[in-house]
């Protein structure tokens, strides 16, 4: 997404509150590429979930998170307010660091905690999109006077090692269950680079989904509306502009359905007929049979022992386990172990 002219902030703002570095080179077109490259010729055709989000896809998942049937946003949201002000007690975090941070919508409840409790200094937000964490910026420093933010425009994925040496205690927040978007190999590496970024006073405070009934599971990324199918097939969109292919967004079924061996909800794209597309910028045909999926997400969902056994992996341990009244969505807070070396890979 192209960086737009910052919105202007309702107050002045001292421009030394805000500081924004940008670490995209373009190798964002070439991941997209190489993905696709790799994941559209393999036999059962498959992308990672982070291309969905183009300017649609983001506005699509935004009204995803409204639906009766999504509870995920609702369930975090309602954990975040009850435990917000226990949060900022224990950590006596002076900065919040936030993984994809989008508009920062939920994470306002927490800096909301960290500013009653006379802590909160520094904001920083990690995200691909510069003009959204720029409106941000202006925003937040409008709202908390004193508030320093200190932008990353990166994939967090990519780009950890460029969030900033910390100021004093600090949370690192990784919210929404995208945790649960990593295969289990994968998951781990991503909480072991995050473990070697925390300090002794530092804490991770990430958002999971957990393993419940699977036509709960279902519905939330099947709903009636049809919006999580328009979210789904849209990436097929972004190919069509960022790769010059001719896919046909109607050609294909959006799916949803819950792997019980695994644990995880898996969404796909299923072809209504046999055809083959083209994707000119990499001179790639790609042939789907009738009713041939390709996958475009999975999304685990957890157990407490699951959860506690990736963290350990990690050289994390748990300090507090969140739930909303149906125990549908935990947050976790968790630090170094104590007394035990983080692993290095």
């Amino acid at each position: 997404m192209e960086p737009t002219t910052p919105a202007t902030p309702a107050e002045p703002v001292a421009e030394e509150a805000v500081r924004i570095d940008s670490h995209l080179d373009g190798s964002e077109e070439r991941s997209l590429a190489d993905d696709v490259l790799d994941g559209l010729t393999r036999p059962f055709k498959e992308l990672p979930p982070k291309h969905f989000y183009d300017a649609r896809g983001a506005e699509l998942f935004d009204r995803i998170c409204e639906l009766p049937e999504y509870y995920p946003t609702r369930a975090e949201r309602a954990i975040l307010e009850q435990a917000s002000d226990e949060l900022a007690e224990v950590t006596g975090a002076v900065e919040l660091v936030e993984l994809g941070s989008g508009t920062a919508a939920k994470t306002r409840v927490l800096l909301d905690a960290l500013h009653a409790a006379g802590t909160l200094d520094r904001y920083i937000p990690v995200d691909v999109t510069e003009s959204m964490v720029r409106d941000c910026a202006a925003e937040l420093t409008a709202e908390y006077p004193g508030l320093r933010v200190h932008g990353v425009i990166g994939d967090f994925e990519r780009h950890l090692d460029r969030v900033p040496p910390a100021d004093g205690p600090r949370i690192v927040a990784f919210l929404g269950g995208t945790i649960g978007n990593f295969p289990p190999g994968s998951r781990r590496r991503f909480l072991r680079k995050i473990a070697r970024m925390l300090g002794p006073e530092d804490h991770l405070l990430m958002g999971t989904d957990l393993v419940k009934d699977p036509s709960v599971l279902e519905a939330a990324y099947d709903d009636a509306q049809g919006v999580t199918a328009e979210f789904n097939r849209n990436v097929l969109r972004v190919l069509n502009r960022e790769l010059k292919a001719d896919f046909d967004p109607d050609d294909f079924d959006h799916v949803a359905l819950f792997d019980p061996e695994h644990e995880w909800i898996e969404m796909r794209l299923r072809a209504r007929r046999a055809h083959t597309s083209v994707v000119r910028e990499l001179d790639l045909a790609v042939h789907f049979e009738a009713g041939e999926e390709l996958r475009t997400e999975i999304s685990a969902k957890f157990t407490p022992e699951r959860l506690e056994g990736d963290l350990s992996a990690a050289g994390l341990e748990l300090v507090h386990w969140l739930t909303d009244p149906e125990s549908l969505f935990a947050l976790t807070l968790s630090r170094v172990s104590r007394g035990a070396a983080t692993p290095t890979r």
